[in-house]
C-alpha cells in the first residue's frame, strides 16, 4: 500500500492543485490528509490563492482516495463541504506497521499517543521531518502551503519499504528505511 501524507493546506487553491499533480505522480493508494485544510488561522498570513471552496472541490474530486483527520483550524462547517468524514485522529495497519495519524495538537513527537504503535504522523508545526522517539518513527509531513523555520513545503509518502519527507517537486528531503 502506497500512502500521500498531506498535511496544512489552509485553504490554498495554488497548492491544493499541487495535490492534483502529486496525486498523478505518485499514484498513491490512499491520501491522508493531517487537517487545517481551508482556513488559514488566526496566526497565519494568507496562503497563496486563498479560496476554501475551491479547495473543497479540488479535495471532493479526490474523495475515494481521501481518509482526513481534524485539525486545530477545522470547523464543524468544514465537514460540511467535505464530501469526506473528518476523524479525530486515525489508526491504520500499514504493511504490519501500527500507524497513528493525528493533525499535531494533541499528540506529538512530546506527547505521544497512550496505545501500542510503530509510526506516529502528524502536521501541525508546517515543519517537515523524521525521527525516532522511545522506538516509535515520528514523522512530521510539514505543510504544504505555509511552510515555517526555513523548511520547504512538503508532504510524505509512506509505501511498504520507507517513509519518504518529499518538497512539491518531488524532491526527497528526508527518508527512512522501514
Amino acid at each position: 500500500m502506497k500512502l500521500l501524507i498531506i498535511s496544512d493546506i489552509h485553504g490554498s487553491s495554488y497548492y491544493a492543485n499541487k495535490i492534483l499533480e502529486i496525486n498523478e505522480k505518485e499514484k498513491p493508494d490512499k491520501i491522508i490528509l493531517l487537517g487545517d485544510l481551508y482556513y488559514h488561522g488566526p496566526r497565519n498570513k494568507l496562503t497563496k490563492d486563498y479560496a476554501p471552496m475551491e479547495v473543497a472541490n479540488i479535495l471532493n474530486s479526490l474523495k475515494d482516495k481521501i481518509l482526513a483527520v481534524k485539525g486545530n483550524c477545522d470547523a464543524e462547517v468544514d465537514q460540511m463541504i467535505s464530501e469526506f468524514k473528518l476523524e479525530n485522529n486515525l489508526e491504520l495497519k500499514v504493511n504490519d506497521l501500527n500507524v497513528f495519524f493525528t493533525h499535531g495538537h494533541r499528540y506529538n513527537i512530546d506527547k505521544l499517543p497512550k496505545k501500542e504503535i510503530d509510526m506516529l504522523i502528524y502536521g501541525h508545526i508546517h515543519t517537515g521531518f523524521i525521527k525516532e522517539k522511545d522506538g516509535i518513527i515520528v514523522a512530521n509531513a510539514g505543510s504544504i502551503s505555509l511552510p515555517k523555520n526555513d523548511t520547504k513545503n512538503s508532504y510524505l509518502v509512506l509505501d511498504e519499504k520507507q517513509l519518504i519527507l518529499k518538497d512539491v517537486e518531488g524532491n526527497i528531503i528526508d527518508k527512512k528505511n522501514i
